[in-house]
Protein backbone atom coordinates (compact mmCIF):
# COMPACT_ATOMS: atom_id res chain seq x y z
CA UNK A 1 0.00 0.00 0.00
CA UNK A 2 0.94 3.34 -0.92
CA UNK A 3 2.21 5.86 1.93
CA UNK A 4 0.61 8.98 0.46
CA UNK A 5 -2.98 8.51 -1.09
CA UNK A 6 -5.23 11.60 -2.08
CA UNK A 7 -8.94 11.48 -1.77
CA UNK A 8 -9.98 14.28 -3.31
CA UNK A 9 -8.61 17.57 -5.19
CA UNK A 10 -7.50 20.11 -2.92
CA UNK A 11 -9.14 23.76 -2.35
CA UNK A 12 -6.96 26.21 -2.24
CA UNK A 13 -8.72 28.31 0.16
CA UNK A 14 -9.26 26.48 2.88
CA UNK A 15 -6.84 25.91 5.33
CA UNK A 16 -5.65 22.09 5.38
CA UNK A 17 -5.43 20.71 9.03
CA UNK A 18 -2.93 17.76 10.13
CA UNK A 19 -4.49 14.85 12.34
CA UNK A 20 -2.21 12.05 13.52
CA UNK A 21 -4.55 9.06 13.98
CA UNK A 22 -2.81 6.32 16.50
CA UNK A 23 -3.84 3.66 19.69
CA UNK A 24 -3.00 0.34 20.03
CA UNK A 25 -3.67 -2.37 16.86
CA UNK A 26 -7.10 -3.30 16.06
CA UNK A 27 -9.07 0.07 17.29
CA UNK A 28 -10.13 1.00 14.34
CA UNK A 29 -7.68 3.61 13.34
CA UNK A 30 -8.21 2.70 9.40
CA UNK A 31 -12.14 2.68 10.09
CA UNK A 32 -12.02 5.82 11.55
CA UNK A 33 -9.88 7.25 8.68
CA UNK A 34 -12.47 5.79 5.98
CA UNK A 35 -15.52 7.00 7.77
CA UNK A 36 -13.64 10.61 8.34
CA UNK A 37 -13.07 10.57 4.46
CA UNK A 38 -16.32 8.74 3.50
CA UNK A 39 -14.66 6.46 1.23
CA UNK A 40 -12.97 3.18 1.67
CA UNK A 41 -9.25 4.44 1.49
CA UNK A 42 -7.95 2.39 4.21
CA UNK A 43 -7.18 -0.92 4.16
CA UNK A 44 -9.31 -2.54 6.96
CA UNK A 45 -8.94 -6.18 8.94
CA UNK A 46 -11.29 -7.79 11.06
CA UNK A 47 -7.96 -10.23 12.03
CA UNK A 48 -6.54 -10.25 15.31
CA UNK A 49 -3.56 -8.52 14.05
CA UNK A 50 -3.29 -4.78 12.97
CA UNK A 51 -3.22 -4.42 9.48
CA UNK A 52 -0.95 -0.95 9.21
CA UNK A 53 2.33 -1.59 8.37
CA UNK A 54 3.37 1.94 8.13
CA UNK A 55 2.70 5.60 8.25
CA UNK A 56 -0.39 6.36 5.69
CA UNK A 57 -0.72 9.63 4.61
CA UNK A 58 -4.03 10.63 3.32
CA UNK A 59 -4.06 14.30 2.02
CA UNK A 60 -6.30 16.92 0.46
CA UNK A 61 -9.39 15.48 1.98
CA UNK A 62 -12.99 17.41 1.63
CA UNK A 63 -15.00 16.58 4.38
CA UNK A 64 -17.92 18.47 6.62
CA UNK A 65 -19.48 19.35 3.08
CA UNK A 66 -16.36 20.30 2.08
CA UNK A 67 -15.89 23.25 4.36
CA UNK A 68 -12.65 21.21 5.72
CA UNK A 69 -9.55 19.97 4.26
CA UNK A 70 -7.43 17.47 6.61
CA UNK A 71 -4.71 15.54 6.14
CA UNK A 72 -5.26 12.28 8.01
CA UNK A 73 -2.30 10.50 8.96
CA UNK A 74 -2.81 6.68 10.09
CA UNK A 75 -0.10 5.47 12.38
CA UNK A 76 0.81 1.49 12.99
CA UNK A 77 -1.30 -0.16 15.64
CA UNK A 78 0.88 -0.21 18.97
CA UNK A 79 0.82 -3.07 21.74
CA UNK A 80 1.23 -6.15 19.41
CA UNK A 81 3.73 -8.55 20.04
CA UNK A 82 7.11 -9.52 18.56
CA UNK A 83 5.25 -11.12 15.40
CA UNK A 84 2.93 -8.74 15.27
CA UNK A 85 2.83 -6.85 11.99
CA UNK A 86 4.84 -4.23 13.27
CA UNK A 87 6.41 -5.02 17.00
CA UNK A 88 5.24 -2.79 19.52
CA UNK A 89 8.43 -1.74 20.08
CA UNK A 90 8.80 -0.46 16.91
CA UNK A 91 5.94 0.89 16.76
CA UNK A 92 6.40 3.42 19.31
CA UNK A 93 10.16 3.95 18.22
CA UNK A 94 8.22 5.12 14.53
CA UNK A 95 5.39 7.07 16.53
CA UNK A 96 7.89 8.85 19.42
CA UNK A 97 9.81 10.39 15.71
CA UNK A 98 6.42 10.76 13.94
CA UNK A 99 5.33 12.73 16.53
CA UNK A 100 8.30 15.23 17.52
CA UNK A 101 9.23 15.88 13.74
CA UNK A 102 5.39 17.41 12.90
CA UNK A 103 5.48 19.32 16.65
CA UNK A 104 8.67 20.63 15.31
CA UNK A 105 7.69 21.35 12.49
CA UNK A 106 4.62 22.63 13.23
CA UNK A 107 2.77 20.51 10.94
CA UNK A 108 0.11 18.40 13.52
CA UNK A 109 -3.07 20.44 14.56
CA UNK A 110 -4.83 17.40 16.46
CA UNK A 111 -3.97 13.71 17.62
CA UNK A 112 -6.74 11.63 17.95
CA UNK A 113 -6.17 8.67 20.37
CA UNK A 114 -7.80 5.79 18.89
CA UNK A 115 -9.35 2.85 21.55
CA UNK A 116 -11.72 0.07 21.70
CA UNK A 117 -14.73 0.65 23.76
CA UNK A 118 -14.54 -2.41 25.62
CA UNK A 119 -11.00 -1.72 27.11
CA UNK A 120 -10.13 -1.57 30.77
CA UNK A 121 -9.62 2.08 31.08
CA UNK A 122 -6.45 1.51 33.31
CA UNK A 123 -4.75 -0.05 30.14
CA UNK A 124 -5.06 3.46 28.23
CA UNK A 125 -2.64 5.18 30.23
CA UNK A 126 0.41 3.72 28.94
CA UNK A 127 -0.35 4.88 25.03
CA UNK A 128 -1.35 8.24 26.47
CA UNK A 129 1.19 8.73 28.23
CA UNK A 130 3.65 7.53 25.27
CA UNK A 131 1.31 10.44 23.30
CA UNK A 132 1.45 13.18 25.63
CA UNK A 133 5.51 13.01 26.01
CA UNK A 134 5.93 13.94 22.49
CA UNK A 135 4.04 16.78 22.05
CA UNK A 136 3.92 18.25 25.82
CA UNK A 137 0.81 20.13 25.20
CA UNK A 138 1.95 21.40 22.49
CA UNK A 139 -0.64 19.65 20.27
CA UNK A 140 -4.96 19.11 21.59
CA UNK A 141 -4.90 15.08 22.27
CA UNK A 142 -8.79 14.17 21.69
CA UNK A 143 -10.26 10.67 22.40
CA UNK A 144 -12.26 8.30 20.17
CA UNK A 145 -13.90 5.78 21.27
CA UNK A 146 -14.87 3.28 18.79
CA UNK A 147 -17.00 -0.37 18.61
CA UNK A 148 -19.88 1.54 20.78
CA UNK A 149 -22.53 0.43 18.06
CA UNK A 150 -23.94 -1.80 20.35
CA UNK A 151 -23.88 0.45 23.55
CA UNK A 152 -26.81 1.01 25.49
CA UNK A 153 -28.84 3.44 26.06
CA UNK A 154 -26.59 5.79 23.25
CA UNK A 155 -22.96 5.56 22.41
CA UNK A 156 -22.33 8.53 25.15
CA UNK A 157 -23.24 6.57 27.74
CA UNK A 158 -19.22 4.97 27.54
CA UNK A 159 -17.78 8.74 28.59
CA UNK A 160 -20.19 9.30 31.15
CA UNK A 161 -19.78 6.32 32.99
CA UNK A 162 -15.51 6.40 32.25
CA UNK A 163 -14.96 10.21 32.68
CA UNK A 164 -14.53 10.02 35.81
CA UNK A 165 -11.99 7.41 36.45
CA UNK A 166 -10.14 8.81 33.21
CA UNK A 167 -9.77 11.94 35.45
CA UNK A 168 -8.66 10.14 38.34
CA UNK A 169 -6.06 8.75 36.23
CA UNK A 170 -4.15 12.16 35.28
CA UNK A 171 -5.74 11.43 31.26
CA UNK A 172 -6.72 15.20 30.63
CA UNK A 173 -7.73 15.35 26.44
CA UNK A 174 -8.96 18.43 24.87
CA UNK A 175 -12.44 16.82 23.25
CA UNK A 176 -13.77 13.26 22.91
CA UNK A 177 -15.97 11.32 20.46
CA UNK A 178 -18.18 7.82 21.30
CA UNK A 179 -18.76 6.34 17.99
CA UNK A 180 -18.88 3.71 15.96
CA UNK A 181 -17.17 2.50 12.77
CA UNK A 182 -19.47 -0.27 11.77
CA UNK A 183 -20.67 -0.15 8.17
CA UNK A 184 -24.30 -2.69 9.15
CA UNK A 185 -26.91 -1.10 6.60
CA UNK A 186 -29.81 -1.75 9.46
CA UNK A 187 -31.46 2.41 10.28
CA UNK A 188 -29.81 2.02 14.06
CA UNK A 189 -26.54 1.42 12.73
CA UNK A 190 -27.18 4.12 9.72
CA UNK A 191 -27.99 6.70 12.19
CA UNK A 192 -24.92 6.15 15.12
CA UNK A 193 -22.81 6.08 11.93
CA UNK A 194 -24.03 9.35 11.61
CA UNK A 195 -23.94 10.50 14.79
CA UNK A 196 -20.01 9.11 14.69
CA UNK A 197 -19.10 11.22 11.59
CA UNK A 198 -21.01 14.42 13.04
CA UNK A 199 -18.73 14.01 16.58
CA UNK A 200 -15.85 13.54 14.88
CA UNK A 201 -15.83 16.22 12.46
CA UNK A 202 -16.33 18.52 15.45
CA UNK A 203 -13.51 17.65 17.16
CA UNK A 204 -11.53 18.33 13.98
CA UNK A 205 -13.60 22.01 13.81
CA UNK A 206 -12.58 22.98 17.28
CA UNK A 207 -8.84 22.32 16.46
CA UNK A 208 -8.62 24.19 13.17
CA UNK A 209 -5.43 26.35 12.15
CA UNK A 210 -5.74 29.85 12.16
CA UNK A 211 -2.43 30.14 9.71
CA UNK A 212 -2.95 29.52 5.69
CA UNK A 213 -1.29 26.37 4.59
CA UNK A 214 0.63 25.02 1.40
CA UNK A 215 1.14 20.94 0.74
CA UNK A 216 4.30 20.06 0.00
CA UNK A 217 4.12 15.95 -1.27
CA UNK A 218 8.06 16.03 -2.07
CA UNK A 219 8.72 13.97 1.38
CA UNK A 220 7.20 10.46 2.15
CA UNK A 221 5.12 12.48 4.97
CA UNK A 222 3.50 14.66 2.52
CA UNK A 223 4.74 17.27 5.15
CA UNK A 224 2.82 20.29 5.49
CA UNK A 225 5.02 23.80 5.28
CA UNK A 226 2.89 26.80 7.26
CA UNK A 227 3.35 30.20 5.46
CA UNK A 228 2.58 32.61 8.72
CA UNK A 229 -0.36 34.93 7.86
CA UNK A 230 -2.08 37.08 10.28
CA UNK A 231 -5.98 37.39 9.12
CA UNK A 232 -7.32 40.62 8.79
CA UNK A 233 -10.86 41.12 11.35
CA UNK A 234 -13.37 40.46 7.98
CA UNK A 235 -11.21 36.67 8.07
CA UNK A 236 -11.73 36.39 11.93
CA UNK A 237 -13.97 35.06 13.95
CA UNK A 238 -13.90 36.34 17.10
CA UNK A 239 -13.48 33.89 20.16
CA UNK A 240 -15.81 34.67 23.05
CA UNK A 241 -15.85 33.12 26.42
CA UNK A 242 -18.60 33.18 28.75
CA UNK A 243 -18.28 32.74 32.52
CA UNK A 244 -19.59 32.45 35.97
CA UNK A 245 -20.69 30.92 39.02
CA UNK A 246 -23.22 27.99 38.12
CA UNK A 247 -26.96 28.96 38.32
CA UNK A 248 -26.52 32.17 36.80
CA UNK A 249 -27.79 31.97 33.38
CA UNK A 250 -24.65 31.43 31.08
CA UNK A 251 -26.51 28.89 28.90
CA UNK A 252 -29.45 31.20 28.41
CA UNK A 253 -27.29 33.81 28.05
CA UNK A 254 -25.99 31.80 24.99
CA UNK A 255 -29.39 30.97 23.36
CA UNK A 256 -30.16 35.21 23.68
CA UNK A 257 -27.37 35.77 21.85
CA UNK A 258 -27.93 33.06 19.49
CA UNK A 259 -31.70 34.10 18.75
CA UNK A 260 -32.87 30.40 19.69
CA UNK A 261 -32.24 26.99 22.13
CA UNK A 262 -28.86 26.02 21.11
CA UNK A 263 -27.58 25.26 24.78
CA UNK A 264 -29.42 23.09 27.23
CA UNK A 265 -30.35 24.79 30.28
CA UNK A 266 -31.62 23.65 33.45
CA UNK A 267 -34.03 25.23 36.31
CA UNK A 268 -33.13 23.12 38.70
CA UNK A 269 -29.49 23.11 41.06
CA UNK A 270 -28.08 20.54 38.91
CA UNK A 271 -25.30 22.27 36.33
CA UNK A 272 -26.41 21.86 32.51
CA UNK A 273 -22.64 22.23 31.11
CA UNK A 274 -20.63 19.57 32.00
CA UNK A 275 -17.78 20.82 30.27
CA UNK A 276 -17.27 23.54 27.84
CA UNK A 277 -19.14 23.69 24.29
CA UNK A 278 -18.67 25.74 21.42
CA UNK A 279 -21.62 27.24 19.83
CA UNK A 280 -21.17 29.44 16.08
CA UNK A 281 -23.36 32.13 16.08
CA UNK A 282 -24.23 34.79 13.60
CA UNK A 283 -24.81 38.21 15.01
CA UNK A 284 -25.92 40.70 12.43
CA UNK A 285 -23.88 39.58 9.54
CA UNK A 286 -21.08 38.75 11.17
CA UNK A 287 -19.63 35.41 12.69
CA UNK A 288 -18.69 34.46 16.43
CA UNK A 289 -17.43 31.64 18.41
CA UNK A 290 -19.29 31.44 21.50
CA UNK A 291 -17.88 29.49 24.48
CA UNK A 292 -20.07 28.45 27.35
CA UNK A 293 -17.81 26.98 30.22
CA UNK A 294 -18.76 24.95 33.22
CA UNK A 295 -19.73 26.92 36.21
CA UNK A 296 -18.31 27.81 39.14
CA UNK A 297 -19.06 27.04 42.37
CA UNK A 298 -18.01 27.03 46.11
CA UNK A 299 -14.29 25.35 46.46
CA UNK A 300 -14.25 24.74 49.86
CA UNK A 301 -18.03 23.10 49.72
CA UNK A 302 -17.09 21.00 47.04
CA UNK A 303 -14.05 20.99 45.36
CA UNK A 304 -13.68 18.20 43.17
CA UNK A 305 -16.42 19.91 41.05
CA UNK A 306 -14.81 23.07 41.48
CA UNK A 307 -10.98 21.70 39.87
CA UNK A 308 -12.93 19.96 37.37
CA UNK A 309 -14.17 23.04 36.51
CA UNK A 310 -11.30 25.13 36.56
CA UNK A 311 -9.02 22.32 34.86
CA UNK A 312 -11.96 22.76 32.09
CA UNK A 313 -11.57 26.17 32.01
CA UNK A 314 -7.53 25.89 31.49
CA UNK A 315 -8.01 23.58 29.24
CA UNK A 316 -10.53 25.84 27.20
CA UNK A 317 -8.07 29.01 27.63
CA UNK A 318 -5.14 26.53 25.54
CA UNK A 319 -6.91 25.20 23.01
CA UNK A 320 -8.36 29.18 21.97
CA UNK A 321 -4.59 30.27 21.91
CA UNK A 322 -3.76 27.49 19.52
CA UNK A 323 -7.17 29.29 17.55
CA UNK A 324 -5.95 32.64 17.76
CA UNK A 325 -6.79 33.71 20.85
CA UNK A 326 -9.74 35.24 22.83
CA UNK A 327 -11.22 38.25 22.05
CA UNK A 328 -13.86 38.72 24.41
CA UNK A 329 -14.83 37.23 28.11
CA UNK A 330 -18.15 37.74 29.78
CA UNK A 331 -18.41 37.59 33.34
CA UNK A 332 -21.88 36.50 33.63
CA UNK A 333 -23.40 37.66 37.46
CA UNK A 334 -26.70 36.74 38.48
CA UNK A 335 -28.34 40.25 40.17
CA UNK A 336 -27.32 39.61 44.10
CA UNK A 337 -25.52 41.28 46.71
CA UNK A 338 -21.37 41.49 45.98
CA UNK A 339 -19.56 38.41 47.69
CA UNK A 340 -15.66 37.41 47.85
CA UNK A 341 -16.70 34.11 45.77
CA UNK A 342 -17.97 36.64 42.60
CA UNK A 343 -14.00 38.71 43.34
CA UNK A 344 -12.44 35.31 43.64
CA UNK A 345 -14.17 34.40 40.09
CA UNK A 346 -13.21 37.00 38.44
CA UNK A 347 -9.80 37.41 39.49
CA UNK A 348 -9.41 33.96 38.62
CA UNK A 349 -10.42 34.14 35.08
CA UNK A 350 -9.06 37.90 34.30
CA UNK A 351 -5.72 37.47 36.06
CA UNK A 352 -5.16 34.36 36.75
CA UNK A 353 -6.03 31.98 33.01
CA UNK A 354 -5.76 35.21 30.99
CA UNK A 355 -3.46 38.03 32.50
CA UNK A 356 -5.56 40.95 32.10
CA UNK A 357 -5.08 40.51 28.48
CA UNK A 358 -8.18 40.26 27.32
CA UNK A 359 -11.21 42.59 27.74
CA UNK A 360 -13.35 41.78 29.90
CA UNK A 361 -17.09 42.56 30.06
CA UNK A 362 -19.80 42.22 33.29
CA UNK A 363 -23.68 40.91 32.32
CA UNK A 364 -26.16 41.36 35.04
CA UNK A 365 -29.23 38.63 34.77
CA UNK A 366 -32.69 37.66 36.03
CA UNK A 367 -33.76 41.71 35.70
CA UNK A 368 -36.91 40.59 34.25
CA UNK A 369 -38.88 42.09 37.48
CA UNK A 370 -36.65 45.31 38.30
CA UNK A 371 -38.33 47.96 39.21
CA UNK A 372 -38.00 50.99 37.00
CA UNK A 373 -35.02 50.02 34.29
CA UNK A 374 -32.76 47.38 34.02
CA UNK A 375 -29.48 49.32 33.92
CA UNK A 376 -30.81 51.36 36.92
CA UNK A 377 -29.38 48.15 39.18
CA UNK A 378 -25.62 48.78 37.61
CA UNK A 379 -26.42 52.36 38.66
CA UNK A 380 -26.95 51.53 41.64
CA UNK A 381 -24.30 49.23 42.34
CA UNK A 382 -21.10 50.40 40.21
CA UNK A 383 -19.39 51.88 43.51
CA UNK A 384 -19.30 48.64 44.91
CA UNK A 385 -17.70 46.65 42.49
CA UNK A 386 -15.40 49.80 41.79
CA UNK A 387 -14.34 49.50 45.66
CA UNK A 388 -13.76 45.81 45.24
CA UNK A 389 -10.61 46.50 43.20
CA UNK A 390 -13.50 44.93 39.97
CA UNK A 391 -12.77 46.73 36.67
CA UNK A 392 -14.75 45.64 33.65
CA UNK A 393 -14.61 47.38 30.32
CA UNK A 394 -18.21 47.37 29.84
CA UNK A 395 -21.51 45.92 31.26
CA UNK A 396 -25.22 44.84 30.61
CA UNK A 397 -28.54 44.30 32.57
CA UNK A 398 -30.48 42.38 31.21
CA UNK A 399 -33.29 39.55 31.34
CA UNK A 400 -32.56 35.92 29.56
CA UNK A 401 -36.13 35.09 30.15
CA UNK A 402 -38.69 35.24 27.77
CA UNK A 403 -42.24 35.27 29.39
CA UNK A 404 -45.12 35.52 28.12
CA UNK A 405 -46.17 39.05 30.09
CA UNK A 406 -45.94 41.68 27.65
CA UNK A 407 -43.15 43.47 29.94
CA UNK A 408 -40.78 40.45 29.86
CA UNK A 409 -41.03 39.94 26.41
CA UNK A 410 -40.05 43.17 25.48
CA UNK A 411 -36.99 43.29 28.09
CA UNK A 412 -35.94 40.02 25.93
CA UNK A 413 -35.99 41.75 23.00
CA UNK A 414 -34.37 44.86 24.66
CA UNK A 415 -31.48 42.42 26.35
CA UNK A 416 -30.65 40.50 23.07
CA UNK A 417 -29.88 43.67 21.43
CA UNK A 418 -27.87 45.31 24.25
CA UNK A 419 -25.66 41.84 24.02
CA UNK A 420 -24.99 41.95 20.75
CA UNK A 421 -24.07 45.65 20.94
CA UNK A 422 -21.59 44.81 23.71
CA UNK A 423 -20.14 41.96 22.09
CA UNK A 424 -19.38 43.60 18.68
CA UNK A 425 -18.23 46.37 20.58
CA UNK A 426 -15.56 45.24 22.50
CA UNK A 427 -14.43 42.28 19.72
CA UNK A 428 -13.62 44.97 17.30
CA UNK A 429 -10.85 45.18 15.43
CA UNK A 430 -7.67 45.97 18.28
CA UNK A 431 -9.69 45.49 21.01
CA UNK A 432 -7.73 42.72 21.76
CA UNK A 433 -4.61 42.67 24.22
CA UNK A 434 -2.71 40.11 22.69
CA UNK A 435 -3.66 37.01 24.72
CA UNK A 436 -2.54 34.88 22.01
CA UNK A 437 0.60 31.61 22.03
CA UNK A 438 3.14 32.00 23.86
CA UNK A 439 3.51 31.52 27.74
CA UNK A 440 1.31 29.28 29.17
CA UNK A 441 -1.76 31.45 31.30
CA UNK A 442 -1.09 29.22 34.64
CA UNK A 443 2.78 30.74 34.69
CA UNK A 444 1.89 33.78 37.44
CA UNK A 445 3.70 37.23 35.60
CA UNK A 446 6.53 37.48 38.41
CA UNK A 447 7.65 34.03 37.36
CA UNK A 448 8.44 34.96 33.91
CA UNK A 449 10.89 37.17 35.02
CA UNK A 450 13.16 34.09 36.75
CA UNK A 451 15.33 31.76 33.84
CA UNK A 452 14.52 28.31 34.32
CA UNK A 453 12.17 28.39 37.45
CA UNK A 454 12.25 24.86 39.50
CA UNK A 455 8.63 23.29 39.48
CA UNK A 456 9.03 23.87 43.62
CA UNK A 457 9.04 27.95 42.95
CA UNK A 458 6.96 27.72 39.84
CA UNK A 459 4.32 25.90 41.69
CA UNK A 460 4.39 27.60 44.98
CA UNK A 461 4.35 31.19 43.23
CA UNK A 462 0.85 29.66 42.01
CA UNK A 463 -0.23 29.16 45.31
CA UNK A 464 1.00 32.41 46.16
CA UNK A 465 -1.52 33.95 43.36
CA UNK A 466 -4.46 31.59 43.95
CA UNK A 467 -4.43 32.73 48.02
CA UNK A 468 -3.64 36.29 47.68
CA UNK A 469 -5.35 37.52 44.33
CA UNK A 470 -8.09 34.66 43.94
CA UNK A 471 -8.93 34.54 47.56
CA UNK A 472 -8.61 30.78 48.18
CA UNK A 473 -7.38 28.30 51.37
CA UNK A 474 -4.00 27.37 51.33
CA UNK A 475 -5.42 23.77 51.12
CA UNK A 476 -7.74 24.76 48.15
CA UNK A 477 -4.76 26.80 46.13
CA UNK A 478 -2.08 23.70 46.95
CA UNK A 479 -4.87 20.70 45.95
CA UNK A 480 -5.74 22.80 42.54
CA UNK A 481 -1.96 23.33 41.59
CA UNK A 482 -1.24 19.77 42.12
CA UNK A 483 -3.79 18.94 39.83
CA UNK A 484 -2.95 21.43 37.10
CA UNK A 485 0.61 21.75 37.39
CA UNK A 486 1.81 18.97 35.37
CA UNK A 487 -0.09 20.98 32.48
CA UNK A 488 1.36 24.25 33.29
CA UNK A 489 5.26 23.11 33.87
CA UNK A 490 4.52 21.07 29.80
CA UNK A 491 3.35 24.13 28.73
CA UNK A 492 5.84 26.30 29.65
CA UNK A 493 8.56 24.60 28.09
Amino acid sequence: MSSLAHAQPSISSIPSQCVVICGEAGSGKSSLVNLIAGTNIAVTSCDAGGCTAETNVYDNLMIRNETLKVKLVDTAGLDEGPLGTVPDTEARRILKKLLRTLTEQDDIHLIMYCVRGEREIRTLRRNYELIRSQVKRKVPIVLVVTCLEFRQPDMEDWWRVNEQTISNLGMTFAGHACITTATMTRPVFAERRTQSYDAVCKLIEQCHPSNNTRVDTGSSLGTLHHVPSRKTASDKHPNVVIFGQAGVGKSSLVNLLAGKNVAETSSDLKPCTQKWEEYPIKLDGGSYNIFDTVGLREPQLQPSQYFDAIENAHSLVLTLKRRGGIDLLIFCVRACRFTTTLRSNYRLFNEFLCEKKVPIVIVITYLEDEDGEMDDWWKRNQDTFRHQEFRVDGHACITAIRGNHPNRSERYEQSRTKIHKLVKEFTADGQKRECRGGDDPLVPPMQKLKKLPSEHSRSKDMVLHLTKRCGLSPDVAKQLVDRIKKDAVEGAT
